[in-house]
C-alpha cells in the first residue's frame, strides 16, 4: 500500500504537472525574487515562479517574446569595473565599507581573501558558510568574493551569488553590490537604485538563514554597500542603502509562494504552462490566472508584453500607471473614466468624477479658446503681481489657474 503524499510532496506533485511533463524546474535567481518585491499583487508571477515556469520560454510561445539582455559592452564594462573595484585583495572595497559603514571600526589593512571554490551550488553553499564562520570567529575584516548562499523559496532551495559580502571586524555582515551604472554629483538614477536594494534585500535573507545556524548567531545588516563608477569616471565611488522595506515586502512575497497551492487550485482541471503546448492552450491557461500589470513590469517580467497586450485590450487604467491608477479609485478602465468625464456615469461626489468632469471642462474651453476671466484678469492685475511679486498692497495676491472660465477666482498666499 502506497504511503500518503504529505503536504509537500503533493504541492511539488502539482506544481511539476503545471510545468509540464519532463520539463525541469527554472531555478529562480536573485533578479527574479526581487522582481517578486516590485510587483507583489501579481498571482501570476507568483504561480509561475514559484512552478519554476521559464517564463522567457513561455512568452516566446505566446507570440510575445521579451527583450531582455544585456548587451556585450555592457557586460564587459560591468565586469571591468568590478575587477577594479576589487583589485589589490579588495582593498579600495574595504575601505569603502569602513568609509560609509563602519567608520568607528579599525581601518582595514590588507584584507583576508578566502578561497570559495568548490563543486557545484551545494558545495560552494557549504564552503561559504564555513569561510563565514571562519571570518566572524577571527574578527578581521574579511571579503568573500562572489559567495553562494542558499535560501529556501517554497521548499526548494534558491542559489544565489552576490557581488560580495564583507565580514566586519566585529562579526557583522554587509552585503555589497557593485553596479555599471553612474553616481552623478553623489546621486543615482532612482529606479536603478531602487532594483538594486530588492535585488540586495535577497542576499540579506538568504545571509540570515546562515546566520542563524550559526552561534551565536552574527549580525547581518540592513544597511548594504552599492558601489558605483562616479561621474564619468571608471572611479568607485558608494552609497550606503537601507533595504529593511524591500526586504520585508521581499519576505511576505516569499512567504507567499509557499502559498501557491491556493491559487493553482483555482486553475481549471488539466492547466499547464509547458511551451510545447499550442497557443490557444497557454493562453487559455496564463489568462486563468490574475495578473496586475504596470508599465514596471517591461523591465522585471519575461511575460510583461503579453500582459500589457491583454491590458490594454481590456482598457485597464493600470497600463497607464500606478500612481494614475490610485487617483482614479474604483475607476478601473478607460471607459469608465471617459464616462466619468463625460457626465454620463459617476458619482458626482466622487472627488475623482468631479477631477475629470473638471478637467474635461477646461480642455474643451482651451481647444475652443473661451477663455475671458483669464484675459480679464492679466488686465486687471499689477504687473508686479502678475509676475508673482507681492505689488504695492501685499497681502494675498490673486494667482490665475490655467483655463479658469466658470467665474471664480482663485488666490494663493504668497
Amino acid at each position: 500500500m502506497p504511503l500518503p503524499r504529505t503536504r509537500g510532496t503533493a504541492l511539488r506533485q502539482q506544481l511539476a504537472e503545471l510545468r509540464g511533463p519532463d520539463v525541469a524546474p527554472k531555478a529562480l535567481d536573485a533578479r527574479a525574487l526581487a522582481a517578486l518585491a516590485a510587483n507583489p499583487g501579481c498571482d501570476r508571477r507568483a504561480l509561475l515562479d514559484g512552478a519554476g515556469v521559464d517564463k522567457a520560454k513561455l512568452a516566446s510561445a505566446l507570440g510575445a517574446p521579451s527583450a531582455f539582455g544585456m548587451s556585450q559592452f555592457a557586460f564587459m564594462r560591468g565586469n571591468a569595473f568590478e575587477a577594479r573595484v576589487k583589485a589589490d585583495g579588495g582593498a579600495e572595497l574595504l575601505r569603502l565599507v569602513h568609509e560609509k559603514l563602519d567608520p568607528g571600526a579599525e581601518p582595514p589593512g590588507p584584507g583576508a581573501v578566502p578561497d570559495l571554490s568548490a563543486a557545484g551550488p551545494e558545495g560552494r553553499a557549504k564552503r561559504t558558510e564555513l569561510a563565514l564562520r571562519e571570518a566572524t570567529e577571527a574578527g578581521a575584516w574579511t571579503l568573500l568574493d562572489h559567495p553562494m548562499l542558499a535560501l529556501d523559496v517554497a521548499g526548494s532551495a534558491a542559489f544565489l551569488e552576490p557581488d560580495g559580502v564583507v565580514v566586519h571586524p566585529d562579526g557583522d555582515w554587509t552585503v555589497v553590490e557593485i553596479k555599471s551604472f553612474p553616481m552623478l554629483d553623489g546621486s543615482a538614477d532612482p529606479a536603478k537604485v531602487g532594483a538594486a536594494a530588492r535585488q540586495s534585500a535577497v542576499y540579506v535573507l538568504a545571509l540570515e538563514e546562515v546566520a542563524a545556524r550559526l552561534d551565536p548567531a552574527p549580525a547581518v545588516r540592513h544597511r548594504i554597500l552599492l558601489v558605483c563608477p562616479k561621474d564619468f569616471s571608471n572611479l568607485p565611488t558608494a552609497s550606503a542603502v537601507d533595504v529593511r522595506k524591500q526586504r520585508a515586502v521581499t519576505r511576505r512575497q516569499l512567504d507567499r509562494l509557499t502559498r501557491v497551492e491556493d491559487i493553482a487550485a483555482a486553475l481549471p482541471e488539466g492547466s499547464c504552462f509547458s511551451p510545447g503546448l499550442p497557443a490557444e492552450e497557454l493562453i487559455t491557461a496564463v489568462e486563468a490566472v490574475p495578473a496586475t500589470y504596470a508599465p514596471e513590469c517591461l523591465s522585471a517580467c519575461e511575460l510583461a508584453f503579453h500582459c500589457r497586450a491583454r491590458s490594454r485590450a481590456e482598457g485597464a487604467v493600470t497600463s497607464l500607471g500606478r500612481s494614475l491608477r490610485a487617483e482614479l479609485g474604483g475607476l478601473t478602465t478607460v471607459t469608465d473614466v471617459l464616462a466619468a468625464a463625460h457626465g454620463e456615469a459617476g458619482d458626482p461626489g466622487d472627488p475623482a468624477v468631479a477631477a475629470l468632469r473638471r478637467a474635461a471642462l477646461l480642455r474643451a474651453q482651451a481647444l475652443s479658446g473661451t477663455v475671458p476671466e483669464a484675459r480679464a484678469w492679466k488686465a486687471a492685475v499689477p504687473r508686479s503681481q502678475a509676475s508673482g511679486t507681492p505689488g504695492p498692497v501685499g497681502g494675498d495676491v490673486p494667482v490665475p489657474v490655467a483655463g479658469v472660465s466658470d467665474g471664480r477666482e482663485a488666490t494663493a498666499c504668497h
